[in-house]
Order: structure tokens, then C-alpha cells, then sequence
């Protein structure tokens, strides 16, 4: 058997990249998203694609942010790994896997051939999360009425809301971001995610309780794949009363009245009260992602 090569694409080949069929119909879940043919890459064998990956950021972005498709043939996990080794840009893995993957033995095997090609890269498991999808023909979720939510234009305001909000976070993302550089870097991790999405900052509201003390924040945003909700947070101190579900309702319908036709969410699988909130707002699962990290990251 021979060595594989490792190719990165251009326009005139970006076609190879299609050229390696995928149990797990990546293809159909990345259809709204776009890649540039320049940050994708393969592995051929003997002519024939046996592992590829693309790699994605904004539309102003001058590198990538993470690693959107990866893929291998059966047996290939070695050619996968160097694929990922040899990138230049040492960025978070995201694999998408339908629901219900773990009971299928064909798409179990695929999935798992990743992560260990993943892993003999030098990645690591970050987090498995839960993927959400709402549709107008679910109906909005009720509005509990609880709160009273109002824009707020000062960053400061909401800085200070992430960094008290992470101080008890179960959010994988965030710990991360704490054990590297505080709270300070969690909370600036999202306002800037946020200012980057092509969305209005005008769409960020807190939230008060009927006595004006701070309840929490929801963010409304709009990635480059469409509109999702973007954060739901409540203070510590405002805990225990079922708050995060009502910024989530408020967050649904602030979406909903700017047009959205769906609305994405996510959560970490062991968040187990905010996967309770998407369940209890309609919110259905429609896939999970798995994100490995480097395991030094540059």
C-alpha cells in the first residue's frame, strides 16, 4: 500500500473534495454552509480520496475557526490523522453525527473512525453537545411573563453579566476559556463571537425582575448559517426559579419576529437543565456535534 498524499484544494480541483462518498450525509446537514476551496484538503491513496477535511471562518475572516467537515474511508484513520496533522492551522474539530448514531453499527463505525483519527492527531475530547432546530409550525413557545426584557447598549453591562453568569457555568467552552485566562477571557470570548456574528447588536436584552434586580441576558444573533439562539444566562443569585426558560421563550420569539424560519440551539449534553428548557420550548433534537480541541492549543 502506498503513502497518501496530502493536498490542499484550489477552485480548479475543490471537486475531489466530493468525491468520497459519507454514511453519516454530512453533506446534506452542511448545505447552507459555505467553504472557501482553499481551506479544504484531502488524503489520496492511489489516486482515490480516502480522508478530507474543511476548514472554515466568516466571510472576513483571513483563517479559519475551526474544522467544519472532517471525514475517512474505512480503515483510514492514519491518513485522517496526518491530514489533520500536516494543516496549518491547528484549530476546534467539529463533528456532526444524527441522532441516534450510537445504535446504528454503520454509522457508529464511521463516527468512530474519526474520532480516532482525531485523537492520533493530538485532539482531544472537549464536549458532546445537543443540536436544536425550531420551526414556526411548532408553535412558539409561551411567554411566561415574568421578566421585563430591554435592550441594553453598554458592552460593560453585559461583560459583567458573562463574567458573574461563567463563575458558574457548565458550559464546556467557557471552562475552557476560565482555566486559561479567568473569567475576564470567558466573558470576552462571547462578546466578541457575538460582535462577529452578522447580526444586530441591538438584539441583546437583559433581563429584570419585577423588583429592577438583574434576572439575566439572552443574545438573538444570526451566525452565517442563519438565525440561532445565541446565548441564554441567568445570574447566580437569581437561580432555582426557572429563569433560563424564560429568556429562552423571549429569545424564540425576538427571532421569530425578525422573520427567522427556523431557529438553531445548542447545548452541552451535560447541561442537563438547559437541555430540559429546549425540550420544554418545542425545541427538537435533530443532531449531535462532537467537538475535540488540540490538545495543546498555539
Amino acid at each position: 500500500m502506498t503513502d497518501p498524499v496530502i493536498r490542499a484544494l484550489s477552485t480548479s480541483d475543490a471537486h475531489l473534495f466530493d468525491a468520497h462518498p459519507d454514511p453519516l450525509s454530512a453533506r446534506e446537514g452542511h448545505r447552507r454552509t459555505s467553504f472557501r476551496p482553499e481551506w479544504k484538503r484531502v488524503a489520496l491513496r492511489d489516486g482515490t480520496v480516502v480522508a478530507r477535511g474543511a476548514w472554515w471562518g466568516g466571510p472576513d475572516d483571513s483563517e479559519p475557526i475551526n474544522i467544519n467537515w472532517f471525514d475517512v474511508a474505512e480503515g483510514e484513520e492514519e491518513a485522517g490523522a496526518e491530514l489533520l496533522r500536516s494543516a496549518p492551522w491547528q484549530v476546534e474539530l467539529e463533528i456532526n453525527l444524527p441522532g441516534g448514531w450510537r445504535d446504528k453499527p454503520d454509522l457508529k463505525a464511521a463516527a468512530e473512525a474519526r474520532f480516532g483519527a482525531a485523537r492520533a492527531a493530538g485532539y482531544e475530547l472537549l464536549v458532546e453537545r445537543f443540536l436544536y432546530r425550531w420551526t414556526p409550525e411548532l408553535g412558539l413557545p409561551e411567554r411566561p411573563g415574568r421578566l421585563r426584557f430591554v435592550a441594553e447598549p453598554d458592552d460593560a453591562v453585559f461583560f459583567d453579566a458573562l463574567r458573574r453568569i461563567h463563575s458558574v457555568t457548565l458550559d464546556a467552552h467557557a471552562l475552557r476559556a476560565i482555566a486559561e485566562g479567568g473569567l475576564d477571557q470567558a466573558a470576552q470570548e462571547e462578546l466578541d463571537f457575538f460582535h462577529w456574528c452578522p447580526s444586530p447588536r441591538e438584539w441583546w436584552q437583559v433581563a429584570h425582575t419585577p423588583e429592577g434586580e438583574l434576572a439575566g441576558i439572552h443574545i438573538p444573533a444570526h451566525n452565517p448559517s442563519g438565525p440561532t439562539i445565541g446565548f441564554i444566562g441567568v445570574v447566580p443569585e437569581q437561580r432555582g426559579h426557572g429563569y433560563a426558560y424564560d429568556l429562552l421563550a423571549e429569545c424564540t420569539h425576538v427571532l421569530a419576529e425578525q422573520g427567522a424560519e427556523f431557529v438553531s440551539g445548542a447545548t452541552d449534553q451535560g447541561n442537563f437543565p438547559m437541555a430540559r428548557n429546549f425540550a420544554k420550548a418545542g425545541f427538537p433534537v435533530v443532531k449531535e456535534r462532537i467537538n475535540f480541541d488540540v490538545a495543546v492549543r498555539p
